[in-house]
């Protein structure tokens, strides 16, 4: 048994060798970490020990979103694992798979594989299954006469699976896909914000471009640019209501009076850029990682490089916050609209961060 004394001296010194060996709770912050944690060192007197995560859970304590206790202690046989099942799903996605089938596969219960499945990718097995799929459906697309027969050809046993998931995974309709994104229709709106001229452009199912520039021109070329052979329009007043929601829930994110933006989008994506972009959807708000974290936090610890081009490839600024990606020396990196405005949101996220920590009589750990 590792005494408290011994537990917390491995805390201070963030000693990896203690790395699953006992977990450390922050009464504070609610959360629960290894002992060699990145984040700033608790006070001694806000900390308790367990032997188990379960015990830590138990008390009432969430993992912690930084050094991910539950998913990696140095290199996690589990990411191992979970890595050689994305393989056998990638080999295998035109086949029935079961939750199931995929945990015998792995090698364990249905409820750990999907517990530890999302941890690692940031996706469920599910979605990452329809991935593949979509991904299989868009070369597919490009090379057969009948869209009937690509569609299983990719693995869905129907024409109304692909339709439901089009907006999320696809980005349009496999017919409107096929044709180069022809008829799809983006309505788009400038506004002022404390970064510059902002442009919000949507089709019905969601938002598919939110960026920065110095002009409206500017914007409006970058739109057509990732859209060439969409219909674009200005969208008119009155605005609906829903697209209000949109600005105000913006402006709101902006202000620092809505940590999390929970806004539809509508995008193409490779299941790379998916899983990439849904995990930094989980970094909190205030904080940084860096490519090589990101990278590991999804099971790809040698896909640097695709990490900081899937955040290059982000056309939805702060929906998914590529912001908060940074290098690992620390310095801020490079940002698809200027190193400026990415220093603006991260200096307001953490101002209102330590405003409310400093207003809750609490500081940081």
């Amino acid at each position: 048994m590792i005494t408290d004394e011994r537990a917390w001296q491995a805390v201070e010194e963030k000693d990896r060798s203690f790395d699953g060996r006992f977990f450390y709770g922050v009464a504070t912050t609610g959360v629960y970490c290894r002992p060699s944690c990145p984040s700033r060192r608790p006070l001694r007197k806000n900390v308790s020990f367990y032997q188990t995560a379960a015990d830590a859970e138990a008390k009432g304590f969430r993992p912690c979103l930084r050094c991910k206790p539950l998913e990696k202690a140095g290199r996690d046989p589990m990411v191992d694992r979970i890595s050689l099942l994305c393989q056998f799903i990638r080999e295998h996605h035109d086949e029935t798979l079961t939750l199931q089938s995929l945990a015998d596969e792995a090698g364990l219960s249905p409820w750990h594989l999907q517990r530890s499945f999302k941890a690692v990718t940031g996706v469920t097995p599910r979605q990452y299954i329809e991935a593949c799929r979509i991904d299989t459906l868009k070369n597919s697309l490009r090379e057969q006469e009948s869209v009937t027969t690509a569609i299983y050809q990719a693995g869905f046993g129907s024409n109304s699976r692909v339709y439901e998931r089009a907006d999320t995974r696809l980005g349009m309709t496999p017919a409107e896909y096929r044709s180069g994104g022809k008829h799809v229709s983006i309505s788009h709106v400038s506004v002022a914000s404390p970064l510059g001229r902002m442009m919000i452009g949507a089709t019905d199912r969601g938002l598919c471009f939110l960026q920065f520039a110095d002009s409206d021109e500017m914007l409006l070329e970058m739109l057509h640019r990732e859209y060439p052979a969409a219909v674009i329009r200005e969208m008119p007043q009155p605005w609906p209501e829903e697209f209000n929601r949109w600005i105000r829930a913006l402006n709101e994110h902006l202000s620092g009076s809505r940590p999390q933006l929970d806004l539809p989008v509508d995008l193409q994506a490779t299941v790379f850029q998916m899983t990439v972009w849904r995990y930094l959807q989980n970094i909190p708000y205030g904080s940084v990682e860096s490519y090589s974290e990101v990278a590991e936090g999804i099971g790809r610890p040698k896909a640097v490089r695709a990490v900081a081009r899937a955040c290059a490839t982000n056309r939805v600024a702060m929906v998914i916050p590529c912001h908060r990606v940074i290098r690992g020396t620390g310095e801020l990196g490079g940002y698809k609209w200027g190193i400026e405005r990415k220093r603006a949101l991260l200096d307001r996220e953490r101002g209102k961060v330590m405003h409310k920590i400093v207003s809750s009589g609490n500081s940081f750990q």
